[in-house]
């Protein structure tokens, strides 16, 4: 089985805002002009092999870029192969707790992400508890990006020691932290490593790029603590795991890392 730990199906609105743009220099893209259908995201996981992806809101200040009501749509058109992951604006903390009840409770979202970089706030800001104590009373893990960003923001708030914190004051807490938190990978794994709950997925890099700090720790002692993400659309699966034959992977380890540990993490 194959899991997409990280992934969005867009809006209109989230692939054509301004913050993307950088990406789209690099990538050497157009901005988009028209809905990408949920069709076209079920094709591109069947060119590569991959049964479900998780799919998520993005909520950034002041702008709803991908709505939870969204995601749950696009869920509905595809049941059987996406995975609903809600987002809260952290400004109204209250407001925050009462949406991530409802994604869970009536959405049946699986986890709850926010970005710190899209806020300018480190997670160790107190905006970021009541999300935190939501997602441990309910029992689903909180994702967020760590590493540099793409987009022209504030990259040291994905420092992954600040993780640390967080898992100390909610050591019940699942945290998976996106984007292998280059080029802080070995803080990334040093806390990985320290906390029973916290874990890394590999999304927005394929796996020829994956750091040689981050290839050892899969093969060894983090085999049951890293899993696959692609950060689609931005990158395809297919594109992801062109090159997954050269990190030499034995095969209870390969299966981990492609969906046994997100399967158990996320409780598919």
């Amino acid at each position: 089985m194959i899991i997409d730990a990280w992934a969005q199906h867009p809006t209109l609105r989230h692939s054509s805002d301004p913050i993307f743009d950088s990406l789209r220099r690099w990538t050497k893209t157009e901005t988009p002009i028209e809905e990408l259908p949920v069709s076209v995201t079920i094709q591109t996981m069947d060119a590569a092999g991959v049964d479900k992806t998780l799919i998520s809101a993005w909520y950034k200040p002041n702008v709803t870029m991908i709505s939870n009501d969204e995601v749950a749509g696009f869920v509905s058109q595809a049941p059987d192969r996406l995975v609903g992951v809600g987002s809260v604006d952290i400004t109204r903390p209250m407001d925050a707790v009462r949406e991530i009840n409802r994604c869970v409770e009536e959405l049946g979202f699986v986890a709850i992400r926010v970005l710190p970089w899209l806020w300018e706030l480190p997670p160790t800001d107190p905006r970021f508890y009541p999300v935190y104590v939501a997602c441990c009373e309910l029992g689903v893990p909180y994702c967020t990006q760590i590493g540099h960003t793409g987009p022209l923001m504030s990259s040291e708030v994905g420092r992954p020691i600040y993780l640390d914190r967080v898992a100390l004051d909610f050591p019940e807490l699942r945290i998976v932290a996106g984007h292998i938190g280059y080029p802080w990978t070995d803080e990334a794994i040093v806390v990985a490593t320290k906390h029973e709950n916290v874990y890394i997925d590999t999304s927005a890099y394929t796996a020829r790029r994956y750091p040689p700090a981050l290839v050892d720790y899969l093969r060894s002692n983090g085999r049951h603590k890293v899993m696959f993400g692609t950060n689609y659309p931005m990158i395809t699966p297919a594109t992801c795991l062109a090159d997954l034959g050269s990190l030499d992977l034995d095969d209870d380890t390969r299966a981990l890392f492609l969906g046994e540990n997100a399967q158990r993490v996320f409780g598919l």
